[in-house]
């Protein structure tokens, strides 16, 4: 006959409560984070424990009278990094300790890198393998899944050019597991201190909203020979209406062109007819001005002409040239003096 322990009687059949972390379970260094507690409306306090503590994280918050139990931790150290579990009381009885909650510390070291070997949009059923890489000799790498259902995979690594890696394989596909994933390095001496998270890479499903519309495709182009069913008089002269509508409309459209064709090809033949008298009216009215400015031209030309050819003063002048003769001494004074002609000179002076 076994004999049960006073401390397990004590636990009763008490509904485990739940743990959570607020922001997140995965905290970059130095950043705050607080753990919640979440019991039923019937207890009485709370405790917060780290998994292999021998009490509480807080004994003055060992029994509250809140209905909630929050733990608050200030900044995220690496002793602040584990496992937590908490308890609640009621009736004087604490309940078992809830699942624990993985409290992780990241951005101890440099980012690994996520990539995936396939396409990213898969069909159901469909593999998936997702190679995280990393040049630091990391022990093991972590895959999380950020949103929808959580999924976090944990493997270790092997060498692989001039670094580490693993290959994550997601199996079947299925449309929980889509979503935005990223991976982490880590060690084995120190599981909680992970690395900085890699880039985001999608994975899409082609899932039921895919296949709802082609099945609906598929459907629509049914016959109504096929399908047993017979058009009523309702629904055949609406579809004589709807015919004729289009038709009427088609003929308007067409009667718009036949009639805007011509339009636009009178209103281009003005146009060019308003620019081509406009331009005759100037080029007359410059051969004109060119006209009236020719007579002037050559009035003043004469007129210069004339000015050149008559002198401004004629002079005329009477030269009279006497030659003395030979004679003797004894020729008397009183013999007149035989005279040449006169002749006359004209001067002109310009």
């Amino acid at each position: 006959m076994s004999v049960v322990p006073p401390s397990l009687l004590c636990l009763g059949n008490l509904p485990l409560p739940r743990i959570t972390a607020l922001p997140g379970s995965t905290v970059p260094p130095k950043s705050p984070v607080t753990l919640l507690c979440q019991g039923p409306r019937q207890a009485e306090g709370y405790k917060i424990t780290k998994v292999g503590s021998p009490g509480p994280m807080d004994k003055e918050e060992q029994i509250t009278p809140r209905k909630t139990n929050t733990l608050r931790i200030a900044e995220m150290t690496t002793d602040k990094t584990g496992l937590y579990h908490c308890s609640y009381q009621r009736g004087g009885r604490w309940s078992r300790f809830s699942d624990p909650l993985q409290l992780v510390m990241t951005g101890a070291y440099e980012k690994p890198s996520l990539s995936s070997l396939a396409d990213t949009v898969v069909a159901p059923g469909e593999n998936v393998k997702l190679q995280c890489f990393s040049k630091i000799n990391h022990d093991v790498f972590i895959l999380t899944k950020e949103d929808g259902d959580h999924i976090t995979q944990n493997q270790s690594s092997a060498p692989q050019d001039r670094g580490r890696q693993t290959i994550f394989l997601l199996n079947p596909v299925s449309s929980t597991q889509a979503g935005t994933y990223r991976c982490y390095g880590a060690f084995h001496e120190n599981p909680y201190v992970w690395s900085q998270p890699s880039e985001p890479l999608q994975v899409q499903f082609e899932g039921s909203s895919t296949q709802h519309r082609r099945s609906t495709g598929a459907a629509a182009p049914t016959s109504p020979l096929f399908s047993g069913t017979t058009d009523s008089p309702s629904s055949t002269q609406h579809r004589r209406s709807t015919a004729l509508s289009g038709d009427l409309a088609s003929r308007g459209r067409l009667l718009g062109i036949w009639i805007g064709v011509p339009v636009a090809a009178g209103l281009l033949l003005l146009v060019s007819l308003v620019f081509l008298i406009l331009y005759c009216l100037r080029k007359a009215k410059r051969n004109a001005a060119r006209k009236e400015r020719q007579p002037e031209a050559a009035s003043r030309a004469n007129g210069q002409a004339s000015e050149a050819a008559d002198p401004q003063e004629v002079t005329y002048s009477q030269v009279t040239c006497r030659v003395p003769h030979q004679g003797t001494a004894g020729t008397p004074s009183w013999v007149p003096r035989q005279t040449q002609s006169s002749e006359y000179v004209t001067l002109a002076f310009r």
